[in-house]
């Protein structure tokens, strides 16, 4: 019996779970953190704030309190005469009756007290010296005799206007601390509530953090990112992620290389990214299909577009490019050699039929006539090889040209090149001729199929001026509304043959003949008119290797 495969998401968990915990209790436990240290700290500097506060209160308090009592005409006149009737000490308890402060005290300016809650300190001096003799008031904390306070002393004029004595006023510091209290339970509860509604924010945020992760912890995120870029990077096939907006959030190293991307592109709209043509509608999604075929400056590319939804939501496409230029290289070539097995073939067959001539002639005592007939095919055989040597220098394009016409009769198609064609030293690139007469001549002989005979190719060439090639047949021709149309890789009205893209062919003609600086002309029909002209490049005269792999194969189907 197999073991279950466990999902990768909960392996995930598994690996991830011991060493890390949850999304959910790391942002509670660092917003608690965050909190309590925010209230710890706020409730110290407010108590601290509150106090230093409230003491100035108090002692502003006890200042109004003793300049009020100084400036009483009851307690001015009595100290003055010395208070023979002791009213000081009585007007002092009804204002400490009155304003509730600790203690009032009234003394004269040598510091002998008049008035005190403590009736055996009246008539004693004061411990400390009169501190209003410069005529000014003072505030500060009290030790005194009854415990800390917050202390005011005014001075006591009199009719001369010299000070005369000072009155005393100090309220408790248990009425500070009973207030400092009330203010600390106010920051106590504000604490509490402020911490539940973290706890609570804390909650709902990081369920919302789940909800958009897809319910995945930090860990897990981070190793499917690493997963991600390991496995974006690491593989051939080129990758463009877009968004709803067209704009490039995922690319690796060889979509950049295939599209010829420097610099930053993430966050741009890959329709700025790319030059206009089929290979941005492709990538923007404005030409839909799979395994559409695009041509660049550089290779020949595959591009397939698929949307990407989430929970039936959209967001975005994935865009993969495969570089198929070695491969349809290598297929071209195989169509080559078939070609070439054909026209082999055909050649094989017709010398069979040759021979089975010449050898009923044999049979029949015909010597005469035998010896003629050889002689004939021969002289046949070697003038269209020779004719075509005579005037088209480069060989191996004569050698095509000559397959070509073998296998074009196969398929009752004639092929003739022009008598006043004319190829003695062309300047050109020989590859790429071979690219450009292939295909024009394929194109050709397949739009003849099914076609009434006659079925006629003719060919032309000129290097008077650069390279001039012309390629005509009898046949439908090309639409005068598809003129722009047929030159754009991809497009085709044919079937597609085994193993083979379509819609390559003039295409790949059009891409050399704009690199060489050259033209390209299709005329509409009847009959497929189609012109290409090449300056001249004296640098490389007959024979060069330029750019032979952006050539792909001369056999390359439209």
């Amino acid at each position: 019996m197999g073991v279950p495969l466990m999902p990768a998401s909960a392996a995930r968990r598994l690996r991830t779970g011991a060493r890390s915990s949850t999304l959910t209790t790391q942002i509670l436990l660092a917003s608690l953190s965050l909190l309590l240290l925010t209230v710890v700290l706020g409730g110290f500097l407010f108590t601290l704030i509150s106090n230093q506060t409230l003491d100035r209160q108090y002692q502003l308090r006890a200042l109004g309190i003793a300049a009020t009592s100084a400036q009483m005409p009851e307690i001015r006149s009595a100290l003055a005469a010395g208070d023979p009737k002791h009213v000081i000490d009585r007007l002092a308890r009804e204002i400490a009756a009155a304003a509730q402060p600790a203690y009032v005290v009234v003394t004269d300016r040598d510091g002998v007290r008049f008035s005190h809650p403590d009736p055996a300190l009246i008539g004693q001096k004061l411990e400390e010296p009169v501190a209003v003799l410069d005529g000014e008031t003072h505030v500060g904390l009290d030790p005194g005799s009854l415990g800390m306070s917050a202390n005011a002393k005014a001075p006591i004029f009199g009719a001369n206007g010299s000070v005369i004595g000072q009155v005393s006023v100090g309220i408790e510091e248990t009425q500070v601390v009973d207030n400092q209290v009330q203010n600390i339970w106010l920051i106590v509860g504000f604490s509490a509530l402020v911490l539940a509604l973290g706890v609570g924010a804390s909650l709902l945020l990081s369920r919302r953090i789940k909800r958009v992760t897809f319910d995945l912890e930090p860990a897990e995120i981070a190793s499917l990112l690493q997963e991600r870029e390991a496995l974006l990077h690491g593989i051939r096939e080129a990758v463009v992620g877009l968004d709803d907006d067209g704009r490039v959030t995922v690319i690796n190293g060889e979509a950049r290389r295939l599209l010829q991307i420097e610099g930053t592109a993430l966050g741009k709209p890959v329709a700025d990214l790319i030059p206009e043509g089929r290979l941005r509608d492709l990538l923007t999604g404005k030409l839909p299909g799979a395994d559409q075929v695009a041509l660049t400056e550089e290779s020949l590319l595959v591009v397939n577009r698929m949307a990407v939804s989430t929970a039936g939501r959209s967001i975005g496409s994935v865009i993969t490019l495969r570089d198929r230029t070695e491969i349809e290289s290598l297929v071209r070539d195989l169509h080559s050699i078939q070609g070439l097995m054909e026209a082999m073939r055909a050649l094989e067959h017709e010398y069979a039929n040759r021979l089975h001539v010449v050898d009923g002639l044999l049979e029949m005592g015909e010597v005469d006539q035998a010896r003629s007939y050889v002689s004939q095919i021969s002289s046949m055989s070697r003038s269209l090889g020779e004719g075509l040597r005579s005037r088209i220098a480069p060989p191996e394009l004569a050698a095509l040209l000559l397959a070509k016409i073998t296998v074009a009769a196969e398929q009752d198609v004639q092929i003739e090149v022009t008598a006043e064609s004319r190829l003695e030293r062309p300047q050109a690139d020989q590859a790429e001729l071979l690219t450009i007469v292939g295909n024009l001549l394929d194109n050709a002989v397949d739009a003849l199929a099914n076609r009434p005979r006659p079925r006629m190719v003719k060919v032309q060439f000129d290097d008077a001026d650069g390279v001039f090639i012309a390629v005509h047949d009898n046949g439908a021709g090309v639409p005068a509304d598809k003129i722009d149309q047929v030159m754009v890789d991809g497009y085709s009205t044919k079937d597609p043959r085994p193993g083979m893209r379509r819609g390559i062919g003039l295409a790949l003609v059009r891409r050399i003949v704009h690199r060489a600086g050259g033209t390209l002309d299709v005329f509409p029909g009847p009959g497929g008119n189609f012109e290409v002209w090449l300056p001249a490049n004296p640098g490389n005269p007959g024979i060069a290797d330029k750019d032979r792999s952006a050539s792909v194969d001369q056999d390359i189907g439209s």
